[in-house]
């Protein structure tokens, strides 16, 4: 079977062999611009692919085409409807970053409630050493236990995170997500004034984008704090920025906006921000994790060859 992986970036490094051990050689890229999908998958039997847009048109010029492995959880980038007309299974790969995406909102949600980062800056400044006492005590402190943890989206992802939050002793509120058939969980609007963190692990839909905006902001406490690590668009990022600068929220922490990477800025961006942390979509990218990714694919490359489903998101 002729494999073509399009987008290995970030995952080449890692062990590979249960990849070659199930598609034996394959041509490895690591990006694929968009000019270059068309001839690189042209005679493919197999696409391995993380990002790279698969549309109609060139999925209707792949005439081999059986198979496409997704390296995420996340299909937006396929065309599926073209896939199931032309008879093209794809599969992804499902809870392989759970421990890594909730230590990272959690890291997050600590920094933000001791202000690490502030500490860490004003000992590397010197004003630590300028003290007149032992301790250099001028940014709030907070402790989780006993605080309120609001979650939207309760997977995998939520779950893993509420764990670590019961840990700490914090309460888990979990909101109803939008979108979701029969879900009697507590509205977003009711638990927003309630609690002390909201942390965001539902998918980007008409129904989800900005969920989270002035409104949903006003309604929280001022010495609340947002996580967003599930999709950029799923908060009003203008929005947070104002409330940021404002001081109508404690503090946020964000791992994903809305275009990534922000090559035309965002609002986000801005410096003078305050509690803002902003990191590059890495939630997900533990060592462990990314590995997962590529055992999971190979997994799934095996049981398709040898006549099995497993974690097939559109069945030829």
């Amino acid at each position: 079977m002729k494999t073509v992986f399009l987008d290995a970036k970030g995952l080449d490094e890692l062990n590979l062999s249960g990849l070659h051990k199930v598609c034996g050689p394959m041509k490895i890229y690591q990006k694929s611009q968009p000019v270059e999908v068309a001839s690189r998958i042209e005679t493919a039997e197999i696409v391995i692919l993380n990002k790279v847009k698969m549309t109609r048109e060139l999925l209707d010029n792949a005439k081999n085409l059986r198979l496409i492995a997704v390296v995420a959880t996340g299909t937006d980038c396929v065309d599926l409807a073209a896939c199931r007309d032309g008879g093209i299974t794809v599969v992804n790969c499902r809870a392989y970053g759970t421990a890594s995406v909730a230590q990272h909102i959690f890291t997050s949600i600590l920094a933000l409630s001791t202000s690490l980062i502030q500490y860490h800056e004003a000992v590397r400044s010197g004003r630590w050493q300028q003290s007149d006492q032992f301790c250099f005590l001028e940014y709030p402190i907070t402790e989780l236990c006993g605080k309120k943890l609001g979650i939207v989206g309760f997977g995998t992802l939520g779950k893993g995170v509420a764990k670590l939050a019961e840990a700490f002793g914090m309460e888990i509120l979990v909101a109803a997500r939008p979108g979701l058939r029969d879900d009697t969980r507590p509205s977003l609007a009711e638990i927003l004034p309630q609690i002390d963190v909201l942390t965001l692990h539902c998918p980007l839909t008409s129904e989800t984008t900005h969920l989270i905006g002035k409104k949903e902001l006003s309604m929280m406490k001022s010495t609340a704090i947002l996580v967003n690590g599930a999709r950029g668009g799923i908060v009003d990022e203008a929005a947070l920025a104002e409330a940021l600068k404002n001081g109508e929220i404690g503090g946020a922490a964000v791992d994903v906006l809305t275009k990534e990477p922000p090559v035309d800025g965002n609002p986000l961006l801005d410096e003078e921000l305050p509690n803002l942390l902003v990191t590059p979509h890495i939630a997900w990218a533990s060592v462990e994790a990314r590995q997962r990714i590529l055992d999971q694919t190979a997994e799934n490359i095996a049981a398709f060859l040898g006549g099995e489903q497993l974690r097939v998101v559109e069945a030829s």
